[in-house]
């Protein structure tokens, strides 16, 4: 199974590790996603949030395969270790799975958005993600330091059966990150 590891390395590189930073022991302990980043790395994490709801379109509604135009929780993020922006994450979920849950405030509790939709009954088995390389576009120029590249991971959260969760769009600083991989050979 793929992995990506979270920690900044001496070189100021943060790896990502996910299965371990997504699993639900992380969630347990509240190490999950960046917390877990910032433990295995030794940086301060920060983060602002901003929750909106908003109507899927064509692309978000494939991904999380509902009807175009259907409500969706956005959670909208800038991630900042030691106070220097290094991630940019927008999550888009299902309005019918977060509604009255703790997804739909800023601070999600101990565990994050995984964990309060395992408390709602849907929790994540699985995730995909793609990963891939590009220059910022110009709002995101605006938050990030100048001149970098970047790389962009999305993911989708899956239920057992299969069903969409979440999708999840990041812009990671290329130059702050590295991602690692180990799985078995089959």
């Amino acid at each position: 199974m793929g992995s990506m590891v979270d920690s900044v390395q001496p070189g100021g590189n943060i790896q990502r590790n996910s299965p371990s930073r997504l699993s639900r022991a992380a969630r347990a302990k509240n190490r999950a996603a960046f917390l877990a980043d910032a433990e295995g790395s030794g940086f301060i994490p920060s983060a602002s949030v901003e929750v909106r709801f908003e109507r899927a379109d064509a692309r978000v509604a494939q991904k999380l395969a509902i009807d175009e135009g259907a409500e969706v929780t956005v959670r909208d993020r800038v991630l900042r270790a030691d106070g220097r922006v290094v991630q940019l994450s927008v999550s888009r979920l299902p309005r019918e799975l977060t509604r009255g849950t703790g997804v739909e405030e800023a601070d999600t509790g101990p565990g994050g958005t995984y964990a309060r939709l395992e408390e709602a009954g849907h929790p994540p088995a699985s995730f995909v993600e793609q990963v891939g390389a590009r220059m910022p576009t110009a709002a995101e120029r605006a938050l990030l330091p100048a001149g970098a590249p970047v790389l962009t991971v999305t993911r989708v959260a899956l239920k057992e059966d299969g069903s969409p969760l979440e999708v999840n769009d990041m812009v990671l600083v290329a130059d702050r990150y590295q991602l690692s991989y180990a799985w078995l050979a089959d």
